[in-house]
C-alpha cells in the first residue's frame, strides 16, 4: 500500500502527461503481482466495494474528531478521502503493526461483513501515515481524481510491453483483476491472451474538427456526409459469449439500457455495430435531455422504459459474422451494413442516412438548419477511409453548428475535483424573470469548463470575495458577475426550476464590461431558442 500511495500522491502533483505515464510505467514495471493489478483495476474503475460507503467514512472521522471541525476541514479541503486522511487521529497501534498491502486491502474489502468494516478500516488507518490512509480512502471510495484515466495507465502499460494501448483495449474486457495474463504478456512471459467468443470493446474511431480546415482543397466526389446526432456514441457487440452496450470510452452501460441490450439477442453470431445512442420516439430521435434521463438510472423502471424507449442509429459495421471489416473502405462498410440491415431488420435500431449533396456550401446549408431538428451538426467521411482507431487526421471531420451564447449572472459557486479541489471552478449561473416580489434569478444551468487558468482565479478570487450565503458546499455570490455562455442546444425541461435545460454550457468569456441587471431575461431566451418547442 506504501508504493500505490507514493503513486497517487505524485500523479495529484504531477500536471505534464508524459511524467504521469513514466510514473505508472515505472510502478507497474517495479510492483509485482499481484499488488500492481489491483492497481490498474483501482485506475480503470474495475473495483467496487459495496458496504464501504462515504458516510461510513464520515462517520468513523467524527468519532475521532469534533464534528464541526470536520465539517470545516472538509469544506476547505473538499475531498472526503483527503479530509479524513489528514485529520485521523492515531488510535492505539500494536507492537509491530504495519500498513497493510493492497492485495491484502482488496481481499479485505471484498469479505469483511458490513458490521465489521467500521472496526476494520479504523485499524488500517491507526497503523498508516497520513498518505497511505488516502490511499486506502480513495480505493474504498472508487474515485481517486489523480489525473490519471484508465486510458492513460494502459498506455504506460503498452510503452512497457512494446505494443499500442489499442491492442491492451482489445483483450481488456476478456480480463479481469488482478490481470495476470495481460502482465504476463506485457512482459513476454505469455502470448497475448485469447478473448475468444467474449464480448469484448474495440476503440472507436473518431473524428476531428473542421474548424480552421480549408473546404475548397476538398473534393465533394471523395466525401459522404451524414447526420451527428445529438446522443452518445456506443459500440454494440454480440457474439457467442453475450451482448454488450459499450460508450465510446469502453463502459459497459447495457444495465442502464435492457431494452437496447436484449435486442441483440437476434443480430447473429458475431457482430460489432458503430452507432449513436438515442431516445426514439417512433422513428424520430427525442432531445438529448430525454436521452440524459436515462443515463441517469442505472436500472430504469418500467415507467421510464415504455415513455422513453431508447435505440440506436447505426453509422458502421466493424465485425459481420466474425469477420473484420475495419480493413474495408468506408463505401464497402457501408454495403455491408445496409445488406445486414435489409437481412435482419434489427429492432430499435436504424440506419443513419447519408446525406446527398454535390457542394461544400449546399452542405453548410443544410448544417445550420439542421439546428431546429435537434441535430449536432455533420460529419464528413472520405468514401476510401478504413477503420482506424483513435483520432487520425484526415480521413473524417466532424462539422458541428456554432454555439449559441447568453448573457447570464453567477448564483452560485463549488469547488471542483482533483486538480481543482482548492478552486471554486464548478458555476452556477441564472437569468432574469418577473417574479411575484419583483425581479429574480432563475438557475439555468451549471459550467465548469471553457476559461483559461487566468479567469479560473479570477473566477475563484471573486467568489470568495463576494459570498452572500454557504449551503454545504455550495457558496452564494452576489448578483454582479456576467458570464457569456456558450452552448450547443437547449430544450425544456421539468427537472430545472427555470423549464430549460442547456447542451453542453460552458462559459465562453467572462463580461466585466456588462451590468448583472443587463444579462438575458428568461422569456427573450426561451422566445429565441425555443420558439415552437
Amino acid at each position: 500500500m506504501i508504493a500505490f500511495a507514493a503513486l497517487l500522491e505524485r500523479l495529484a502533483f504531477t500536471p505534464s502527461r508524459n511524467t504521469k505515464i513514466a510514473l505508472l510505467k515505472n510502478y507497474f514495471a517495479e510492483t509485482p503481482d499481484p499488488d500492481r493489478g489491483f492497481a490498474l483495476a483501482a485506475m480503470a474503475g474495475a473495483l467496487s466495494f459495496s458496504a464501504a460507503k462515504p458516510a461510513m467514512l464520515r462517520a468513523l472521522a467524527m468519532e475521532r474528531t469534533d464534528p464541526e471541525l470536520f465539517a470545516l476541514s472538509y469544506d476547505y479541503v473538499g475531498d472526503l478521502a483527503e479530509t479524513v486522511a489528514l485529520i485521523w487521529r492515531d488510535g492505539v497501534v500494536r507492537p509491530n503493526s504495519v500498513t497493510p498491502g493492497l492485495a491484502e486491502v482488496v481481499a479485505a474489502l471484498e469479505a469483511t461483513p458490513k458490521a465489521d468494516l467500521p472496526g476494520l478500516v479504523a485499524g488500517w488507518l491507526d497503523v498508516s501515515d497520513s498518505s497511505s490512509r488516502y490511499a486506502i480512502l480513495k480505493l474504498m471510495t472508487g474515485s481517486l481524481r489523480v489525473g490519471a484515466s484508465a486510458r492513460l495507465a494502459k498506455t504506460a502499460l503498452a510503452e512497457l510491453g512494446g505494443i499500442t494501448p489499442d491492442e491492451i483495449e482489445e483483450v481488456w474486457h476478456g480480463l479481469e483483476a488482478p490481470y495476470g495474463p495481460l502482465f504476463a504478456w506485457l512482459s513476454g512471459r505469455a502470448a497475448r491472451p485469447e478473448s475468444g467468443e467474449a464480448p469484448v470493446f474495440r476503440p472507436p474511431m473518431l473524428a476531428q474538427s473542421l474548424e480552421g480546415v480549408d473546404l475548397a482543397e476538398f473534393d465533394p466526389t471523395d466525401w459522404r456526409a451524414e447526420w451527428k446526432w445529438d446522443g452518445i456514441r456506443v459500440q454494440l457487440v454480440r457474439t457467442p459469449g453475450g451482448e454488450r452496450v459499450y460508450t465510446r470510452t469502453a463502459e459497459d452501460i447495457g444495465q442502464a439500457f435492457p431494452d437496447v441490450l436484449e435486442s441483440l439477442g437476434d443480430l447473429g453470431s458475431h457482430v460489432v455495430l458503430d452507432g449513436e445512442l438515442l431516445v426514439m420516439q417512433g422513428d424520430e430521435p427525442a432531445s438529448f435531455a430525454d436521452l440524459q434521463q436515462r443515463l441517469n438510472r442505472k436500472s430504469p423502471g418500467k415507467a421510464m422504459l415504455r415513455d422513453l424507449p431508447a435505440g440506436v442509429r447505426l453509422y458502421d459495421i466493424l465485425f459481420e459474422d466474425g469477420e473484420d471489416l475495419r480493413g474495408l473502405p468506408f463505401d464497402v462498410r457501408r454495403k455491408r451494413l445496409e445488406g445486414w440491415f435489409a437481412r435482419l431488420t434489427p429492432p430499435r435500431m436504424t440506419l443513419s442516412e447519408l446525406i446527398p449533396f454535390e457542394n461544400f456550401s449546399e452542405l453548410a446549408a443544410l448544417r445550420e438548419a439542421a439546428r431546429s431538428e435537434g441535430i449536432e451538426g455533420l460529419m464528413l467521411k472520405r468514401a476510401d477511409s478504413l477503420y482506424v482507431p483513435g483520432r487520425p487526421r484526415g480521413p473524417w471531420w466532424k462539422w458541428k453548428r456554432e454555439p449559441l451564447t447568453v448573457d447570464a449572472v453567477l448564483m452560485y459557486a463549488q469547488r471542483g475535483h482533483g486538480k481543482r479541489s482548492s478552486f471554486y471552478s464548478d458555476y452556477t449561473f441564472g437569468l432574469w424573470r418577473d417574479g411575484v416580489d419583483g425581479r429574480e434569478l432563475v438557475p439555468i444551468g451549471k459550467a465548469y469548463s471553457g476559461f483559461t487558468d487566468e479567469e479560473l482565479t479570477f473566477l475563484d478570487r471573486w467568489v470568495r470575495t463576494h459570498t452572500t450565503g454557504r449551503f454545504g458546499p455550495v457558496r452564494e455570490v452576489e448578483q454582479g458577475l456576467v458570464l457569456e455562455i456558450a452552448f450547443d442546444a437547449a430544450q425544456y425541461s421539468k427537472r430545472h426550476k427555470s423549464g430549460v435545460a442547456l447542451r453542453f454550457p460552458r462559459v465562453s468569456r467572462i463580461r466585466t464590461d456588462k451590468p448583472a441587471g443587463e444579462a438575458d431575461e428568461l422569456a427573450e431566451f426561451v422566445r429565441a431558442f425555443l420558439s415552437g418547442g
